[in-house]
């Protein structure tokens, strides 16, 4: 490298109240601290080498070769531990109910990344990223009825009477998993009479049946059980938590968004930047108007700011009607990320 000395000081890399000499300081690598052991990334999860793959101890191309599958993996990976054979039939269930559900707003954004030419991992992540905290609550579902159990279970309060105070506290939230959404659709019912049948209902199940009740009872307007609790307290009788409910789930729904994918790239023409245009006949907003000059600047100017309440609730008003702008947007005083 030279003799740094002889090049110009940078900034104040000269100073003497450094605690070493800047220029003179050693390059390449720095010598292994021997005298503590090395950081290493540890896992119980898996490890692999050229030979095998193990996870949770078993070598997963013996597993395959014995006839098990992915869902017996998932039950190992999550919980350590082979599913019994009516565990399995549920979980499958369960993935095959959600892997796909049509043009649904997952599928749809997975399809709208493709046409831009991108790589299908992308077009998937993006599904995913839709599952927001209305659109897949499990963490949220699971984490709730976990609490409430606590208070069942520990302080000898009533189910009926811990279902009551659930349902009054989150009618109406997308967590709560009772809501209109399957007045008309029996699959979310279903879900529970096929884990019943199987044996696998528990605790969860029982009590989310409490929590609709005790919704239907207290609702100005119908409303049962939906995918959302159906699906986060079958998971849990399966002994998953909601958190590995959600990874299974979004990565399962990923197959089907990756299909749309697919689709969409065999059968739509690709989109290139600059390509979309926007008719006028789209557009509501102001009619074109020609651009003042400079010189005329401060008579068509305005202030956004207000001197009294009334003038400045008036003109909150007004903006509120200036779809785009973010006004019309009510504030969640409640930070939504607490809730998962």
């Amino acid at each position: 490298m030279g003799d740094l000395k002889t090049k110009k000081i940078i900034g104040n890399l000269g100073d003497p109240k450094l605690p070493y000499d800047y220029s003179t300081r050693p390059y390449g690598t720095v010598p292994e601290d021997t005298t503590r052991p090395p950081f290493r990334w540890v896992s119980e999860v898996a490890y692999k080498n050229k030979h095998r793959i193990v996870a949770r101890g078993y070598d997963t191309t013996e597993l395959m070769e014995a006839g098990y599958g992915l869902v017996d993996v998932l039950f190992i990976d999550f919980q350590s531990r082979i599913p019994l054979i009516e565990e399995e039939k549920m979980l499958n269930y369960v993935m095959i109910l959600t892997l796909e559900d049509g043009l649904s707003l997952p599928a749809m954004l997975s399809r709208t990344v493709a046409r831009s030419k991108t790589f299908l991992t992308q077009a998937c992540g993006a599904s995913i990223l839709a599952f927001g905290h209305a659109y897949g609550a499990y963490s949220a579902f699971g984490n709730m009825l976990i609490d409430a159990l606590d208070e069942v279970e520990q302080d000898g309060s009533p189910m009926e009477k811990v279902a009551m105070e659930i349902a009054q506290e989150y009618l109406g939230d997308p967590a709560l998993g009772v809501s209109n959404l399957m007045l008309k659709d029996p699959a979310a019912k279903r879900m529970f009479t096929r884990a019943e049948k199987l044996g696998v209902s528990g605790k969860y199940i029982v009590f989310t049946k409490e929590i609709v009740k005790a919704a239907q009872q207290i609702s100005d307007h119908p409303v049962d059980l939906d995918m959302l609790g159906a699906i986060g307290a079958t998971m849990m009788d399966l002994g998953f938590t909601p958190e590995a409910t959600w990874a299974i789930l979004a990565i399962t729904r990923s197959f089907g968004a990756g299909a749309h994918y697919i689709e969409e790239v065999e059968r739509e023409s690709m989109t290139a930047l600059g390509q979309e245009l926007t008719p006028k006949e789209f557009y509501d907003g102001p009619e074109d108007r020609p651009v003042p000059p400079l010189a005329d600047r401060d008579k068509n100017a305005k202030t956004a700011q207000t001197f009294d309440l009334e003038v400045w609730k008036q003109a909150f008003e007004e903006r509120k009607k200036l779809h785009g702008s973010g006004f019309a947007i009510i504030e969640e005083v409640e930070d939504p990320s607490e809730k998962t």
